[in-house]
């Protein structure tokens, strides 16, 4: 969807690189992104204190929260996976309210996005896979007996790159099409009132779709921590 106006890449214009801003606004938005997750997270944890500020305050208890609901998931032996999954989640939030201000474009809405973030997702399930059973992890793929492999084999295959297809067009759909709900309601009312009441749904729907990104890479960790069956 074409916007009528987005702040950096206007700014790039005036630098003279707007030719590649205008075609590829998802990625100069993620830098966007990554510039304030380093910002609201990184720069603070630097500088954590026994006696906690407000913001401090505010990232101990999302991430916290994470946390335990990962947990009732994996069980205590899924902790370590919190920096990935809570990243995933943190990382796809943000992206996807950022298209929510005025001038910014979601980087969520583009499908390159969020099929990067399914494919990180994928590979990481992997890697999980490999670490906890080793060659063995190849079980997970062949089924009870053997003589089922022809058939159990070509569906657990397709079946696990299905699920780089569900992670990223799921988001994607659901950010494209909110944005393109607000850019014809911008064009057909203004850019204030009408599209108020759809917004403040559109927050709703950023924080769905970022938890739904994040049970579902945290059950598929969680699988492929599992034992064969």
């Amino acid at each position: 969807m074409e916007h009528p106006y987005l702040f950096f890449v206007k700014l790039f214009e005036a630098i003279g690189l707007g030719h590649w801003a205008h075609s590829n606004p998802h990625v100069l938005y993620s830098w966007v992104v990554i510039i304030l997750l380093i910002i609201l997270f990184y720069i603070p944890a630097k500088a954590l204190s026994m006696i906690p500020t407000k913001g401090q305050n505010v990232s101990e208890i999302l991430i916290s929260g994470l946390e335990e609901f990962m947990v009732t998931i994996t069980g205590e032996e899924g902790r370590w996976l919190l920096p990935v999954a809570a990243t995933v989640f943190i990382y796809v939030l943000t992206c996807n309210l950022l298209g929510l201000i005025p001038g910014f474009f979601p980087p969520s809405a583009n499908l390159n996005t969020t099929l990067s973030c399914a494919l990180t997702v994928f590979v990481f399930t992997h890697v999980i896979g490999i670490k906890y059973h080793g060659a063995k992890y190849i079980k997970h793929f062949l089924g009870p007996v053997w003589w089922m492999i022809p058939i159990i084999l070509p569906i657990e295959i397709i079946g696990h790159f299905a699920r780089v297809l569900s992670l990223s067009f799921r988001l994607f759909g659901n950010m494209m099409g909110h944005e393109l709900v607000l850019g014809i309601l911008f064009f057909l009312a203004g850019a204030f009132f009408v599209p108020l009441p759809i917004m403040a749904l559109g927050i709703l729907v950023c924080v769905i779709q970022a938890f739904v990104f994040f049970m579902l890479s945290v059950m598929y960790f969680t699988g492929a921590m599992e034992h064969a069956h």
